[in-house]
């Protein structure tokens, strides 16, 4: 019995540390280009620069699920531990989830909700609404109407 509590006391104590997962931020500004944002992603674990992982990008727009879901990118390491770069390309301003997806030094996914404008990225508050807000800007290829392109006149 005594042996038994021994053991759940270490694994209380040394599940938590090991079992910490990643935590992510982005930061991302325009490019230049319509809708291409040149984005850093900051990677911790136990509050230390978590280096040593391959870093896949994706992202979709929850407002309007598999019509917006953008070819996944690898970030790139930078010379700063925990540091990575990428670009992502995306098809309209507004509320979109970035995926990251690690893999490596450790495999995790993390999802961070982000509102796209034209001065960059900033996370999604807790009230905001999974639809795009108003002149948020017109997708590449013109208008929109249920998710299908409309063609352009001549």
């Amino acid at each position: 019995m005594i042996r038994f509590i021994v053991f759940a006391l270490l694994a209380a104590v040394a599940l938590p540390a090991a079992a910490e997962r990643p935590k992510g931020t982005l930061e991302c500004k325009p490019s230049g280009t319509d809708f291409v944002y040149a984005c850093t992603i900051r990677l911790t674990q136990g509050g230390k620069p978590l280096q040593g992982v391959k870093i896949t990008l994706g992202a979709d727009m929850p407002a309007m699920p598999m019509a917006h879901n953008i070819e996944p990118v690898v970030a790139k390491p930078t010379s700063q531990p925990g540091v990575y770069e990428a670009k992502l390309d995306l098809e309209m301003l507004g509320l979109w989830v970035v995926k990251l997806r690690l893999s490596g030094a450790v495999r995790d996914q993390l999802i961070l909700r982000y509102e796209f404008d034209q001065q960059g990225a900033r996370p999604a508050t807790a009230g905001a609404r999974d639809s795009m807000p108003h002149g948020s800007g017109m997708p590449r290829g013109g208008a929109m109407q249920h998710g299908a392109p409309m063609p352009q006149g001549k």
